[in-house]
């Protein structure tokens, strides 16, 4: 398995010793124009690796992009959206190509929706869950085709908190978290016959990311990140973790265990208060209903943090 290399071969270095330089890890990473995919994107910069950065929109792609060239690193953009497997396959068909070969994966593409069940549209809903769980398998099933020719590779793959737990008003999102954690776990085991491909599942909790701001809400209240709530820097120094010391499963964050003994051993109590703490934490004013950035993608704003700057989702 490659391990991060440096973005630069001191100038001191001899020539036999450059040509004996370890090749930079070649990364992929979707979703990687905000929230926990930018922050792997740079933090991942920062270690030399060549990246290819891909999601729907190339302008906030091209802004990820020039933070981390700025560090030094080679990054190419592609535009493409999870849920086409056309696009997928031809994405990672390009990587190779370009690069000779894939090393890492990292995909936290996803899109996340608010609101009684009954409340959120069926398009909604179903485009969520498109892209959660159908994105997901679209990205392993041609990114693993490219590991097992290779017999080498890491795909992390960005799960959830609400992948163990059930919260009220997250249906499609903790519908298709609990399924990435299903197919996640099926794909680890399948692939226990190359001891040199792995894949690896990292479980937040909340993140301090743009994703509630720009969620689709029929809830009536704006989202926030419930506490306590983790930097995504904090996650993306995670996934580097893992790319150097690939593991099946990583639970990160303070009240994980907490959240998921609650919902297994005491169910009634969990049960009860779950709803009253969701309104109390994690929705706040009042909102007009809005599909946020389901069915586009973010025009523009704040790519760091949950502030919305660009123009409100409509």
């Amino acid at each position: 398995m490659n391990r991060f290399s440096p973005a630069r071969t001191p100038a001191t270095s001899t020539s036999s010793a450059a040509s004996q330089a370890k090749p930079r890890t070649v990364v992929l990473v979707t979703g990687a124009s905000s929230g926990i995919g930018r922050a792997t994107a740079v933090h991942l910069a920062d270690h030399g690796a060549q990246l290819v950065l891909t999601g729907r929109s190339t302008v906030t792609l091209e802004i990820v992009a020039d933070r981390c060239r700025r560090r030094g690193a080679d990054v190419t953009v592609v535009e493409a959206d999870v849920r086409d497997m056309a696009a997928v396959e031809a994405l990672v068909t390009a990587v190779v190509e370009q690069h000779s070969r894939l090393d890492v994966c990292v995909h936290a593409a996803a899109l996340v929706a608010y609101g009684r069940f009954e409340d959120v549209p069926s398009d909604v809903f179903d485009r969520v869950v498109e892209t959660d769980v159908l994105g997901t398998a679209n990205v392993a099933r041609a990114v693993l085709r490219t590991f097992r020719r290779q017999r080498t590779g890491n795909l992390i793959v960005l799960g959830s908190i609400l992948g163990r737990i059930a919260t009220p008003y997250m249906s499609a999102y903790v519908t298709s978290k609990a399924a990435i954690h299903a197919l996640a776990r099926t794909l680890s085991i399948e692939n226990r016959d190359l001891p040199d491909v792995h894949v690896c599942l990292l479980m937040p909790g909340s993140v301090d990311t743009p994703v509630y701001r720009r969620a689709a809400s029929y809830a009536g209240r704006v989202a926030k990140a419930p506490p306590p709530v983790i930097s995504p820097d904090r996650v993306a120094r995670a996934v580097g973790g893992l790319v150097e010391r690939p593991r099946a499963r990583t639970d990160l964050g303070p009240a994980n265990k907490l959240m998921a003994l609650g919902f297994t051993a005491l169910p009634p109590m969990y049960d009860l208060l779950v709803t009253p703490l969701m309104r109390l934490v994690a929705l706040g004013r009042p909102l007009v209903p809005h599909p946020g950035n389901v069915f586009e993608p973010t025009r523009a704003g704040d790519i760091d943090g949950e502030t919305y700057v660009g123009s409100p989702p409509r």
